[in-house]
């Protein structure tokens, strides 16, 4: 049974107080509680390593990831960070694809495979996000949307890499908008994605690949979202900046 990962990615916020502040109180929770779930953070890159730190020496079992990496391994390429550089201070995972990186930065499908493969290199677990805009769901493109953005990419893996990847699918349209697709909405893409996970690698690998949804899960819906049953767990933004709100969609796992 594919266990639910509960990811928090904080963007581009908080100073270094408040960051070590929100995280310290989120250690202190999970040494409270009895979680059914892993939990990551996802911090800006500049406190990845004293995260980390923390977490070592409090004994915590909290994941620490990146918010992004460089396609290339090194070299003259100003402001980037490669994969071996954050897998060094202490990062297991990477967002790859967030829809805020495809729209801002114009990443390619090229571009996202090549750092999937960085990270593989380097044994780093890529978090892959997906999905689609308003005006492709409200086309009824969604669906071809996210394939082209799976098969361009990620579905590029052989059976051993891919078995190393999360996916999240993020409806663009339910991202900081307060929007949040319908627990039907949410079950229906997840079960789409894992069918074709199922199409390209088995369903040996497609029952064991987790599925994050990713658009304004709060306490308040994160129960129903996460009782879905394709649905493995949550990519969350704003709520994750408020150990309470971040606490409470832990324990609403199941």
């Amino acid at each position: 049974m594919r266990k639910k990962l509960i990811a928090g990615n904080w963007k581009m916020n908080l100073d270094w107080n408040e960051a070590m502040t929100l995280f310290a109180n989120l250690i202190q929770f999970e040494t409270s509680k009895q979680s059914k779930a892993d939990v990551a953070v996802f911090p800006p890159s500049a406190y990845i390593r004293h995260f980390y730190e923390l977490a070592s020496d409090r004994k915590s079992s909290i994941g620490i990831g990146a918010q992004d990496c460089s396609e290339y391994n090194g070299g003259a390429y100003t402001g980037e960070l490669a994969a071996s550089m954050i897998k060094s201070v202490g990062a297991s995972y990477c967002l790859v694809g967030h829809s805020e990186r495809r729209e801002y930065h114009h990443e390619s499908n090229d571009v996202l495979s090549e750092k999937v493969e960085r990270l593989l290199e380097n044994d780093v677990i890529p978090v892959f996000c997906c999905g689609e805009s308003l005006d492709h769901r409200e086309s009824g493109n969604h669906t071809f949307v996210t394939d082209n953005q799976l098969d361009g990419t990620i579905f590029e893996l052989n059976e051993e890499q891919f078995s190393n990847v999360v996916i999240a699918y993020e409806p663009v349209w339910a991202i900081g908008t307060g929007k949040t697709a319908s627990p039907d909405q949410a079950q229906d893409m997840h079960a789409f994605i894992r069918g074709l996970v199922q199409s390209k690698y088995g369903a040996t690998i497609a029952n064991n690949t987790r599925i994050l949804y990713g658009g304004s899960m709060k306490p308040s819906n994160a129960h129903e979202l996460l009782s879905q049953p394709d649905v493995d767990g949550g990519l969350i933004g704003g709520a994750s900046l408020k150990v309470d709100d971040f606490g409470a969609i832990i324990n609403a796992c199941s």
